[in-house]
Formats: structure tokens, C-alpha cells, sequence
């Protein structure tokens, strides 16, 4: 099963890697809600795979292949400085991308309240969590697999960005709080 599973990655790279780039992202989603204890609100789930498919999980792999293009290989240079690039330019479009997509969906009067209010927080909790990750997929993940790696990772990265976007502030204390059940987060 799992090798015809990576076949149909290598066959069809682009479509496997967005699929379950979507998939996990939505999954996150709906993660971020059951440890609420929300009722599922699968419109909101919804919103989440359509901003994951139609942007990030194409932004991301077309992203990814343009960094290896630009920096080849696996040497430490080489990871450093993908990793660095893809932190400075590739994550705030991607954070711009889903706060702004997703209050596209919402049909929010000013699609841009959230960027200003959560952006430079959910970026910078971002710096503590993609390095690691994007240092991790350079160095030891293939190519063709790295939308996919992204994608795995990005479902607790979703989870917390959901999070963020339907009642957090964009910071990683406002998560913690909530999970250590110190206080719920005033609703954004």
C-alpha cells in the first residue's frame, strides 16, 4: 500500500502533494475544534481546505521547488539559506495568504482586520516552529515529498492558526493558555 502510494506521489507530484497538503490542513481545522469542544462547524473546515488547496498547498510546492532551483543540494549553506528565504519572504505571504483568504470567505466587511491585528504575532510564533521544520525537510526529505512533509507539519500549524484566526491573538501564550485551561481567549 505505501509503495503505491509513493508511486502515485512520483507520477503525480503535484496533485498527491496539494491533496494532502488540503487534507491535513482542514484536518487541523477540525482538530483545533474538537479540543475546543466546539460542536463541528464544517463551513469553517470547509473555508480552511479551500484556502489550503486553492493557495497554500500550490504556494508551497511551487515555493519549495523554486528554493531547491535557486539553493541545490543539502550542504549547510545550501539548507541555511533556503531556510532563511523561505522565513523571510515565503511565510509572511503565506500568513497574509490564509488571514486575508480565509476573511475572503467569511465575507468579513474588511478582509484585512485580521492581518493587522494577528499578522506580526502569528509570524513570529511562526519563527519558533518553521525553521525547525523547513531545516528538518531540506536536509532530509526528498523533493517530491517536501509539499507533502510541509503539509504534515503544517496540521499543527493549522490547528494553531485556526485557532488564532476564529478566537486567538496570534500568539503561541494565547494556545498555551487556553490548553492549560487558564483562561479562554477573548473572540477576535
Amino acid at each position: 500500500m505505501a509503495g503505491a502510494l509513493l508511486r502515485g506521489v512520483r507520477r503525480f507530484p503535484w496533485l498527491c502533494n496539494v491533496l494532502l497538503y488540503g487534507g491535513l490542513f482542514a484536518a487541523g481545522d477540525a482538530a483545533q475544534q474538537l479540543l475546543r469542544g466546539q460542536p463541528p462547524d464544517w463551513a469553517q473546515t470547509r473555508r480552511v481546505a479551500l484556502v489550503a488547496l486553492a493557495f497554500h498547498g500550490n504556494f508551497s510546492y511551487v515555493w519549495l521547488r523554486a528554493l531547491e532551483r535557486a539553493l541545490p543540494g543539502r550542504r549547510p549553506p545550501a539548507v541555511l539559506g533556503k531556510v532563511l528565504c523561505d522565513q523571510l519572504l515565503g511565510a509572511p505571504v503565506a500568513v497574509l495568504a490564509f488571514y486575508t483568504g480565509m476573511s475572503i470567505l467569511q465575507r468579513k466587511e474588511d478582509i484585512f482586520s485580521d492581518c493587522k491585528k494577528k499578522f506580526w504575532n502569528t509570524y513570529k510564533t511562526g519563527l519558533m516552529y518553521w525553521p525547525f521544520v523547513q531545516l528538518s525537510n531540506f536536509i532530509l526529505i526528498p523533493v517530491h515529498l517536501r509539499t507533502a512533509y510541509t503539509g504534515l507539519c503544517g496540521f499543527v500549524w493549522a490547528s494553531f492558526i485556526c485557532f488564532s484566526q476564529q478566537s486567538g491573538d496570534g500568539t503561541a501564550k494565547s494556545a498555551f493558555m487556553w490548553l492549560q485551561g487558564e483562561k479562554e481567549p477573548s473572540a477576535a
